[in-house]
């Protein structure tokens, strides 16, 4: 969250012509419900085989940028299923960093606790790592983090 999968996912869709496919819109488009209406309703272990199946059709479109969410890879049968198709990029992006482009934290439920959301970054960041094919400095801007993962993945 924060770490800028979106925008960075978008701006390398852009650059190099590819599709951009978010986990979540497709999760959201497959319930006709948003993400945290989901988790309200169907509760988080309904979700979390959602966005596995998601995981898994994402990682068949040949040649898209697909930005997961948040939490998706920390699961390792997810990180499994994308890597069938994909490489995984993680985007290393400082907590302070992250806190920034959060804001407010007004949208953003799991940061309405700091302390708690530093808990879940500490918690998921060593997951990440040991999920990625690669590694980008996630503190510059969107372009040239795009930039950077155009030249790994070409």
């Amino acid at each position: 969250m924060g770490a800028g999968k979106t925008s960075v996912g978008r701006e390398l869709a852009k650059l190099t012509g590819r599709k951009f496919v978010d986990t979540d819109d497709l999760a959201e488009k497959e319930e006709k419900m948003t993400v945290s209406r989901i988790f309200a309703e169907k509760g988080e272990d309904y979700f979390r085989g959602l966005e596995y199946e998601m995981c898994k059709k994402a990682a068949n479109l040949n040649g898209a940028v697909i930005s997961t969410g948040g939490g998706a890879m920390t699961y390792e049968r997810n990180v499994k299923a994308v890597k069938q198709g994909a490489k995984v990029v993680f985007i290393d992006t400082s907590f302070d960093v992250i806190c920034q482009r959060v804001g407010s934290a007004s949208t953003r439920p799991l940061f309405k606790n700091r302390e708690n959301a530093k808990k879940l970054f500490d918690e998921r960041r060593e997951k990440y790592l040991n999920a990625a094919d690669f590694v980008v400095n996630g503190n510059r801007s969107v372009k040239k983090i795009a930039l950077e993962i155009a030249e790994l993945v070409k």
